[in-house]
């Protein structure tokens, strides 16, 4: 073997180490807001045929609710409680079962691999998939609201908190929807799950509680969907006390950051296995 000297070399010849390419710079990571945009937007258009029977259905079924309930309650603090309950029960029946359903099928089916291969944080996944199905129920929850004033004599004037409302009680069911989802180890499970937790909401928040034993009002207080409804019912009062209101507003936003904390913590767990 002989040796070339360095300089006897053509002028065009290189090393393999100087011949090999530079390695690409990687991109700028993934914001969260652009994320969740994108994100809110897939599931909007995903979800608008597959959903928008379902919004009718449970529009009819807290309509029925209020009508049932007419016979039993006249009207005073009991005729509140029954309209606002009924109203947030179409938040929780998109946004807490059929979340869950949702998520349980997506892990079920394989279907967090393909978010998991995504330039997309977990968080925005999670908020994107909760404001989307939570988006749905806006409709259904003013109709169910402006039917139960009108069928229990009720004013109008403050269905404007439904503005505060619906997304704050969206994000607390939601998140406890996308939860249950991602933990339960079946899909079947995640739906059993689903149904159970719109039960509640509909046994804890649709009955007044001056007629619930204090054991049941105990349960009522842990359901996150128990301070929207009575922020909204509050406002139904002659002179709405607004200090509470805004008391039970940010007691719902504060659960709603918490579960959908959890959540988001349940996505990575559940992508990574």
């Amino acid at each position: 073997m002989s040796v070339v000297p360095a300089d006897a070399l053509p002028a065009g010849a290189l090393t393999a180490e100087e011949a090999a390419p530079a390695p690409a710079a990687l991109g700028p990571r993934a914001r969260l807001w652009p994320s969740l945009a994108a994100v809110y937007r897939a599931q909007l258009s995903r979800a608008r045929v597959a959903r928008i029977p379902l919004l009718f259905v449970a529009t009819f079924q807290s309509v029925g609710i209020m009508i049932l309930m007419r016979g039993v309650v006249d009207g005073g603090g009991e005729a509140r409680a029954v309209v606002a309950g009924a109203s947030v029960l179409v938040v929780a029946f998109v946004a807490l079962n059929l979340l869950a359903q949702y998520f349980g099928q997506l892990r079920a089916s394989g279907g967090l691999d393909h978010y998991a291969t995504l330039p997309v944080p977990p968080a925005a996944v999670v908020l994107g998939a909760a404001g989307a199905y939570a988006s749905f129920t806006v409709p259904g929850t003013v109709v169910t609201a402006v039917f139960g004033c009108a069928l229990f004599g009720l004013p109008l004037a403050h269905l404007w908190i439904l503005v505060a409302v619906i997304p704050l009680a969206g994000a607390a069911l939601a998140g406890l929807g996308a939860a249950l989802g991602l933990l339960a180890p079946r899909p079947e499970l995640a739906t059993l799950l689903g149904q159970l937790g719109m039960s509640a909401a509909l046994l804890l928040g649709v009955l007044p509680p001056e007629r619930m034993p204090e054991v049941v009002r105990l349960a009522r207080d842990l359901l996150p969907s128990t301070y929207g409804v009575e922020a909204f019912a509050r406002t139904f009062a002659p002179h709405p006390d607004w200090a509470h209101v805004l008391g039970d507003l940010a007691v719902c936003g504060v659960v709603g950051v918490i579960s959908l904390a959890v959540a988001t913590w349940a996505y990575r767990r559940a992508a990574v296995r």
